[in-house]
């Protein structure tokens, strides 16, 4: 082997029966270049297969193509920031405006801690070719409702309360999104900018329509 080549991880084969795990061990490793280039070109089959120690062919067992890959990259990051904002939701304090806020922060937190799969999520980082891919557009169109349909929830009970003057959750549940979309990409676009020390609860105050205290 000369100097400067690389081998490929010897990866210990699976049980007979255990090919899901095969799958997830895939997953994991675009995942893994994903948060380490935060490009998804970085993702490409040959890539993918070093990372998980298999040969490029295997990965054709479970994945039709790269975008297939991508597409469960994205799914199981919608995945983790569900847990992430259930979990802040559950956490936060007995009244609807607490899990409602407690949401929206472990968005923006989310945002932050994740950056190279937000942006894949979110950002246009991936946008795959409908035409030329196994990707439908169904798959491309369930991306983020349980996320979105926990916001509109929580928006809702602040509404039932009294806390918010919403007279369509649903809608505002939207607008509220964007708000928190357009805070997290511009904090990390432009975090010398002299933010406001109070501008995310301007945002969250004004779209989620909350009732003063």
């Amino acid at each position: 082997m000369g100097k400067n080549e690389v081998a490929t991880p010897v990866r210990t084969r699976n049980p007979r029966g255990e090919g899901a795990r095969l799958r997830d061990e895939i997953v994991a490793a675009a995942v893994a270049l994903l948060d380490e280039t935060g490009e998804e070109s970085a993702i490409t089959l040959r890539s993918v297969a070093r990372r998980a120690g298999i040969a490029a062919p295997s990965i054709y067992r479970h994945f039709a193509d790269q975008p297939a890959i991508m597409l469960a990259v994205v799914q199981n990051a919608f995945a983790e920031l569900d847990e992430r904002l259930r979990t802040a939701r559950d956490a936060a304090g007995k009244t609807p405006r607490e899990r409602l806020l407690a949401v929206c922060y472990g968005y923006l937190e989310f945002a932050r801690d994740r950056p190279g799969r937000y942006r894949t999520m979110f950002g246009g980082l991936w946008v795959p070719d409908l035409d030329q891919s196994s990707v439908t557009a169904a798959d491309v169109a369930t991306l983020g409702q349980t996320s979105m349909q926990l916001l509109a929830d929580s928006l809702a009970e602040c509404v039932t309360v009294g806390d918010a003057t919403s007279d369509d959750p649903a809608a505002d549940a939207v607008a509220l999104w964007l708000g928190l979309h357009g805070l997290a990409h511009q904090h990390a676009a432009a975090p010398s900018f002299p933010w406001p020390a109070d501008i995310t609860e301007r945002v969250i105050d004004t779209l989620a329509h909350f009732t003063e205290r």
